[in-house]
């Protein structure tokens, strides 16, 4: 496997775009997931268990970037719902 290069913003933004149709679709959904994953820890210590964990290792600890890795290994998908482009019209 190649050596990744370390920078400040991996995965590649390019990366992550080819992924969805826009920019914002991108943001509300690493922001959605990321919320989900900063939930996910804080509730570790109370055995509930409800919320999905994160799909991918990651040496990251913030959320987003997890996020935005899980979006960048096709592990958070996103659909998008027939109300929402009946609303744009």
């Amino acid at each position: 496997m190649a050596q990744r290069d370390h920078n400040m913003m991996h995965p590649p933004i390019e990366e992550l775009l080819d992924k969805v149709d826009s920019k914002f679709t991108l943001v509300a959904l690493a922001a959605k997931r990321g919320r989900q994953v900063n939930s996910y820890y804080n509730q570790l210590g109370e055995g509930l268990g409800a919320i999905v964990p994160p799909q991918v290792t990651s040496v990251s600890r913030k959320p987003l970037s997890i996020a935005l890795e899980e979006i960048a290994a096709n592990k958070i998908t996103y659909v998008r719902s027939e109300d929402a482009e009946e609303t744009v019209k």
